[in-house]
């Protein structure tokens, strides 16, 4: 696997032990030409893998960049691949349902790529959303199988469905945090 792009163009990432899904080069391509612009741009990876979406975004100029991870196993080969960035990045260990509500700071892009297998993954939104860890206008991306592609609804509390791309078996969706209920919160407590 090699990062497609930006500073660390060319570089290849490792793939660490245990069970791997890598985002297609096709795919993180064309999500990373949807996003344009990461200069400095906080972004969060969780289900992170190999490191190689984060690693991306920061090869694109996005910082602070934060993985997280579940398999401890995986710790080592992570390290060591994302070893190579200069800016700030950032693994964390933990269960992402555990690590949403905990983070300390606000992301403007947020990457979720569980395991297809995984049940629930509208949950990972919605506890993206309760937390308040998107910033206004900032993007929520989830890869998920073609078979599920009805279970996720246009609105996931302050999330708005934006957009959505079909690469062979696996979705990309796109969801904008709106500033609009933020606004009017603010309004009534002037």
């Amino acid at each position: 696997m090699r990062i497609t792009a930006g500073k660390y163009r060319g570089r290849t990432v490792t793939c660490p032990p245990g069970v791997i899904r890598p985002a297609m080069d096709r795919m993180r391509e064309s999500m990373f030409s949807i996003i344009q612009d990461l200069q400095d741009k906080a972004f969060l990876d969780l289900f992170s893998g190999s490191g190689l979406v984060g690693m991306e975004a920061a090869s694109r100029g996005a910082q602070p960049v934060h993985l997280v991870e579940m398999d401890r196993k995986k710790r080592p080969t992570i390290e060591r691949n994302i070893s190579i960035i200069e800016s700030p990045i950032h693994l964390f260990m933990a269960n992402v349902f555990r690590f949403i509500p905990t983070a300390k700071i606000v992301y403007d892009i947020i990457y979720a790529d569980p395991p297809f297998p995984m049940n629930g993954k509208l949950k990972i939104a919605q506890a993206v959303d309760a937390a308040d860890i998107l910033a206004p206008g900032g993007l929520f991306i989830i890869h998920y199988p073609r078979e599920e592609s009805k279970q996720w609804p246009e609105e996931i509390g302050s999330l708005t469905f934006l957009d959505e791309r079909s690469y062979g078996r696996s979705l990309l969706r796109f969801y904008s945090h709106s500033a609009e209920e933020l606004q009017s919160e603010e309004t009534h407590e002037n």
